[in-house]
């Protein structure tokens, strides 16, 4: 998917709240479902939607889904981000002089 598809997903309150959910660790569908005063039809197309940016990955288990953030889209946002702000030095070379 595009830039504006992973936008437009990241642009609604529950599907980035979704996403701080899942930075910790993968939950099923119906733990993040407990999260939220809405019904699980409506959980179940922010996935999709989240899911369709490639902001989520899903694995099956048995007869539970389980999702879990894919924080390489989330790094290419943040890449365009700090090119368009014009810093010289890109986010990755900032995290490899942090973690040295």
């Amino acid at each position: 998917m595009g830039l504006q598809a992973t936008l437009k997903a990241l642009g609604d309150p529950i599907r980035r709240e979704i996403l701080h959910l899942l930075k910790d660790s993968r939950m099923s569908a119906g733990e993040i479902v407990e999260h939220f005063p809405v019904t699980g039809a409506s959980i179940s197309r922010h996935l999709s939607v989240l899911k369709d940016a490639e902001l989520i990955r899903d694995t099956r288990e048995g007869k539970f889904i389980f999702y879990e953030l894919n924080a390489s889209v989330l790094e290419e946002i943040m890449l365009w981000i700090t090119d368009l702000k014009g810093e010289k030095e890109s986010v990755t070379q900032k995290q490899t002089s942090i973690d040295t």
